[in-house]
Formats: C-alpha cells, sequence, structure tokens
C-alpha cells in the first residue's frame, strides 16, 4: 500500500468517524490484584470544561475494543494507553487514532487503567503496571476471537500513557498480574508518542512522578520507573515522535530513550516534528504524523 493511499484512508476515517467500539469489557474476570475493597467514584471528564474528554478516578480498569473487517485485518494488534499525567486520562483524543489503526487492518484497544491512589491499591506504584500486563495478556489469550496474531500484539501510549508502555516494554521479566498459563506479557513492539521516559529529576514530567510514585520518592523508586535504564538486547521494537517545542515533557526523554536502544541494537525509529507542542498528536493533521508510523508497523510486522 503506497503512502497516498495511506493518507487518504486515514483522512476518509477521520473525516467519517463512523468507527465506533464493538464491545467495552472489564480488564479482569474476578479480584483485580492489588485493590482495596474502595471503589472511588469515577468522574468523566467533558472535553468542552477540561483539557480533553475522559476520567478521573479511574479504579476498575477496561478495553474498549475496535476491530477490523475479517477480511480487512492484517492481524496486528495495538493497546493504546491514554496521557494525562497519571492523574486523568484523555481517552476520547485516542478513538480517532483507534480508528485509523482499524481502517488499515490493525486491531486497537483502548485500556482505561488504574489511576494511582492510595484509596484503591495496596501499592499504588505498579497498578497502571498490572493493568498493561493484563492487557497484553488478554489479547494473546484471546486472540483467535479477536481475529489477532499474537506475535503482532503491540503497545502505544501518549505522554504519561507512554511512560506506562515504556514501562510494559522495558518491565517485562517481572509479572504482576495472576498468569497460570504464563503467557507472555512482552509486548511485541512499542509506540511511543510525547513519551515520560523518566523519573530523574532532569527528565521527568514533575506531575507525573508525583501521581505515581508520591512527593519525595526513593532513588530506588525512581530508577524503576527511569525506562532508560531498564533497556536489554530484550526491548522490543521502537517508534518514537514527539514536537520539539514540548514545554510540558522535555523532547530529552524520547532523545535519551532513542539513544539507549540505538546502543542495544534494538530497531528504533525516532521522529520529531519542529512544531506542535506537546499535543502534537492533535494539533497535526492525523494523516501527517500517522502516515510514516503505519509505514514502519507495516516493515516491523511484515504486513503487505
Amino acid at each position: 500500500m503506497n503512502k497516498k493511499i495511506i493518507s487518504l484512508l486515514i483522512l476518509v476515517t477521520v473525516l467519517n468517524g463512523s468507527l465506533k467500539a464493538q464491545q467495552i469489557i472489564p480488564l479482569y474476570k474476578g479480584v483485580i490484584p492489588n485493590s482495596l475493597p474502595y471503589c472511588m467514584k469515577e468522574i468523566a471528564l467533558n472535553p468542552v470544561d477540561g483539557p480533553c474528554g475522559g476520567f478521573k478516578n479511574i479504579s476498575v480498569p477496561s478495553l474498549q475494543i475496535f476491530l477490523p473487517l475479517k477480511e480487512k485485518a492484517n492481524g496486528s494488534a495495538v493497546i493504546i494507553c491514554p496521557g494525562g499525567g497519571y492523574g486523568l486520562e484523555c481517552t476520547e483524543e485516542c478513538i480517532p487514532v483507534a480508528e485509523a489503526f482499524v481502517n488499515l487492518g490493525s486491531a486497537a484497544f483502548i485500556l482505561k487503567y488504574r489511576l494511582p491512589s492510595d484509596s484503591v491499591m495496596t501499592d499504588k506504584t505498579c497498578g497502571p503496571l498490572q493493568d498493561a500486563q493484563q492487557a497484553i495478556r488478554l489479547l494473546r489469550q484471546q486472540a483467535a476471537e479477536w481475529n489477532i496474531d499474537p506475535a503482532k500484539v503491540g503497545i502505544m501510549g501518549y505522554s504519561a500513557g507512554g511512560h506506562l508502555a515504556a514501562t510494559t516494554g522495558t518491565h517485562f521479566n517481572t509479572c504482576l498480574i495472576p498468569n497460570e498459563e504464563k503467557i507472555s506479557i512482552r509486548p511485541d513492539f512499542m509506540i511511543l508518542i510525547c513519551p515520560v521516559i523518566s523519573m530523574t529529576d532532569k527528565l521527568t514530567h514533575h506531575g507525573s512522578r508525583k501521581n505515581l510514585l508520591g512527593k519525595n520518592p526513593s532513588s530506588e523508586m525512581t530508577t524503576l520507573y527511569s525506562n532508560e535504564l531498564h533497556v536489554c538486547d530484550q526491548t522490543p521494537p521502537t517508534y518514537l515522535a514527539q514536537a520539539s517545542d514540548d514545554k510540558s515533557v522535555d523532547v530529552d526523554n524520547t532523545i535519551v530513550f532513542y539513544e539507549t536502544l540505538r546502543h542495544y541494537q534494538i530497531p528504533a525509529e525516532m521522529h520529531l516534528y519542529q512544531n506542535g507542542g506537546h499535543r502534537f498528536a492533535f494539533n497535526l493533521p492525523l494523516e501527517e504524523w500517522m502516515q510514516p508510523l503505519f509505514v514502519w508497523m507495516k516493515k516491523i510486522n511484515n504486513i503487505k
């Protein structure tokens, strides 16, 4: 498929807005691991009144499922982690992106993960990661039902959601969820958009770090969740994109992570845009920044 056709398909998807999630399912069938009995009241965010449409106070995680037509499916799947500084989740912004994936034959799953809170979790620092691991496990477990290839399951994230995606791709050797079948929780690829990568003073987005690790995190926790320090030769292939004029998350997060991946010879591609700010993916035309992403996805997933 050439670039002009890819661009046209993305544009048609955005203009039509016709695809809807086929289903929204709970992430866990039974007890949510690392959870306390208290269930806080979830708050829906109106995009007119706030920074985005989405949710706050999320204590019950779920997956919003978008599937392509069976005859169009290419087998790949992407779990999308919304951003919001680990204080909220801008899920509505992810819907056009999910629709674009579907229109090109990839299944898309918007993950509404638990937001860190001492009120609803025994350990708030690992709650989001547990949910991302469970999402990968669930996709592979139900791959036949959703017509996806269990060897083509990737994870994507924006901002703090990018930190969650990067954590999932660098901490897969530590399984934090019940996994009797020993299903792999390593994503096959990562897509990191304006991501928070590090928790170090120099690089981090301080609001995200405070919400995830607390006001004064220990050096051990800071190191544990600084993903540039956990790249290894098994880290998945990674696509990174950010605007150079991002005032919220230092673009050096993207650059440092790319450099680390390169030193480990991990297949990686980085796109830096001159303008667009922190929300460049929503400020720029969708087809402008998603076109090179789809070209990369087709290469690493061997999709024709």
